[in-house]
């Protein structure tokens, strides 16, 4: 779309002058954002603004609102007919702010000019405590990543405390997980039909809080309960079985209701919706978007927009199911794609977008070799509870064929305007090594290696083995470092072939749960003798409702009930952070120091050949 032809009124509105420009005295809904509005399909905002304008109401969005002020941004578009909604954004708003040692990060990516001031901290409390303080007959719905991933009892990081569900905290009505697009639209019609938000219970991927006496009856066909939240307090195993049963409800097809005690009322969570059909997901990425931030903004740059305004997202879900990540936990592991029709117009929109010059960043998704990828047969899906599709290896039911995938990249090469197509998202390249007992299968993954290593590296091709040593990658689910050398091999042939000049960049992570300083040592000497120096690496940052946070928390893996070694405190996670920087003479000697200790004089010859 031109942007030269746009009028304000093409976005939906965030000020009482945009909703008069419209003809509008009052609003259906009003949403408000802990990130600045970007009208694109990768920012949930924008997605649910244009979703509820689809079914006929009257949205007005609110992005990064002023809590410090005498709060007129949440006056300001009056009282919604309907509801209020809040959203940290597309993160966590702890996640954020904050870096994996709890120092204040310097600025915002969602943020116009990257500023770091323009939400608070715990941003979905922080805004409901306020509209609820102001409106309290009002219905208030809660939506995004930081509602999704803190539903139930969690673990909480930054004031390192077990947290209630964040119903109780924030006193909203009604919380959304997961991707909202299915329960909002049921939310929407029960609401016309008379409904009160207060009163309604039996909305697939919704969570709600009751009075213990006034439980609803269960309308789906199974229920489990929860240890209370009391007891997960005094009882740090309570809480590993908790994690354990929420997420193997999480990814099954059809799931259970789960209740849980909290106080003297009791947390519903109803199960999630099935994944979404092809024209449901299709439907959410045709809605009309500008594909460009607010006007409001004028030429202030805003980096996330800047990252993603040329890519394009394939499918949602993960069935990779790594102990670090929430993607599962929030999208879910069953993947819902796009058809090629919906892929192929919104490359045309790019096309046309002021500032293409004919090169799209990304054909992705949360891992960018899954698109329309599910089991052979659903029947042994329904009966799955397992978080991950493809650890400790890839299931013997998984259609892992690249087919579809390749018919894409083809298709959106050829169209007039895209001179080359990128892939940046990261790859499971377990998956592309993997061997089926179906030739095509195995033919597509050799064709889609190559096709991807000779036409779609933008120079580096990101993969993440994350770790070298296999017991550490054992609790992350992820495969051995075996098969990253397997990839690279076949990178760098095909690179010397091809006579490219392209870097594979690997991710790692330090401090996970289950990691030692030796293994950190490990992993420095073996990235050193394949000519690493790397770059992209982290400590283990723990978000809720991950694996890993549990384990880091409990002390206790919730699957096997073991205790498991994790660094918790800052100087046990500098000495293993210091294994990535070998290369730095700051850090050689203390390096040197830790090696002797931990009695591995070996290793110092291999991290250090020349002394």
């Amino acid at each position: 779309m031109n942007s030269r032809s746009l009028q304000l009124t093409d976005w939906l509105p965030t000020t009482k002058k945009e909703m008069e420009l419209r003809g509008w005295d009052y609003v259906d809904v009003v949403l408000f954002s802990g990130d600045s509005y970007i009208d694109h399909p990768s920012f949930g905002t924008a997605v649910i603004g244009r979703l509820l304008e689809s079914e006929g109401l009257r949205v007005a969005i609110v992005p990064q609102p002023n809590w410090r002020d005498d709060l007129r941004d949440f006056k300001k578009m009056g009282i919604p007919r309907l509801f209020f909604a809040v959203t940290a954004g597309v993160m966590d708003s702890m996640i954020n702010h904050y870096t994996a040692n709890k120092r204040l990060r310097s600025n915002d990516a969602y943020t116009p000019d990257g500023r770091s001031d323009m939400r608070p901290d715990r941003a979905v409390t922080v805004y409901s405590r306020i509209l609820k303080e102001l409106y309290p007959d009002v219905p208030l719905v809660l939506g995004g990543v930081e509602a999704s991933l803190r539903r139930v009892s969690h673990y909480d990081y930054w004031n390192d405390a077990l947290h209630k569900t964040i119903l109780a905290d924030s006193g909203a009505d009604l919380l959304i997980y997961g991707m909202g697009e299915l329960p909002l639209k049921q939310l929407v019609r029960e609401v016309r039909s008379g409904k009160e938000i207060s009163g309604i219970d039996d909305i697939p991927q919704t969570a709600f809080l009751r009075s213990d006496n006034l439980v609803p009856i269960n309308p789906f066909s199974e229920e489990v309960i929860l240890y209370p939240h009391e007891e997960c307090l005094k009882e740090k195993l309570k809480q590993a079985k908790n994690f354990r049963v929420v997420e193997e409800q999480s990814n099954r097809l059809y799931a259970a209701r789960i209740l849980q005690k909290v106080d003297d009322q009791t947390l519903v969570v109803n199960p999630p919706f099935p994944p979404m059909k092809e024209e449901e997901i299709d439907a959410s990425f045709d809605l009309p978007y500008t594909r460009l931030p607010h006007p409001k903004y004028k030429e202030k740059l805003i980096p996330a927009y800047e990252m993603i305004k040329f890519s394009v997202n394939l499918h949602r879900g993960c069935f990779g199911g790594c102990a670090f990540c929430t993607i599962s936990a929030h999208q879910g592991k069953f993947i819902a794609s796009r058809s090629k029709r919906s892929i192929i117009e919104e490359v045309k929109k790019i096309t046309g977008m002021p500032g293409f010059k004919g090169y799209l960043s990304d054909l992705g998704g949360p891992s960018a070799n899954m698109y329309r990828m599910q089991g052979k047969d659903i029947n042994i899906c329904m009966k799955c509870r397992k978080p991950s599709c493809i650890y400790p290896k890839v299931c013997f039911n998984l259609n892992t064929d690249h087919t579809d995938l390749l018919d894409i990249y083809h298709a959106v090469d050829a169209l007039p305007g895209v001179k080359k197509s990128f892939i940046g998202s990261g790859i499971r390249y377990d998956m592309l090594l993997h061997r089926s007992s179906d030739e095509k299968t195995n033919a597509s993954t050799r064709t889609y290696l190559s096709e991807l290593i000779k036409n779609h590296v933008s120079g580096r091709l990101k993969v993440a083995p994350e770790h070298t040593s296999d017991s550490t990658l054992n609790m992350m689910r992820k495969p051995s470092f075996n098969l990253f050398y397997q990839f690279k091999r076949i990178f760098d042939e095909l690179n010397e072939k091809e006579q490219l000049n392209q870097q594979l960049i690997p991710y790692f992570i330090s401090s996970h749960p289950g990691c030692s300083e030796e293994d950190m040592a490990e992993l420095a000497a073996i990235t050193r003798n394949i000519f690493f120096k790397l770059e992209q690496v982290q400590d283990f940052t723990p978000s809720p409702m991950t694996l890993a946070t549990e384990i880091y928390y409990t002390g206790i893996h919730p699957y096997t009930l073991e205790r498991v070694y994790t660094a918790r405190t800052k100087e046990q996670k500098n000495a293993q952070r210091q294994f990535f920087f070998w290369h730095d003479n700051k850090n050689k000697k203390t390096i040197i120091n830790e090696l002797k200790r931990i009695n591995r004089h070996d290793l110092i010859k291999k991290i250090y050949p020349n002394g």
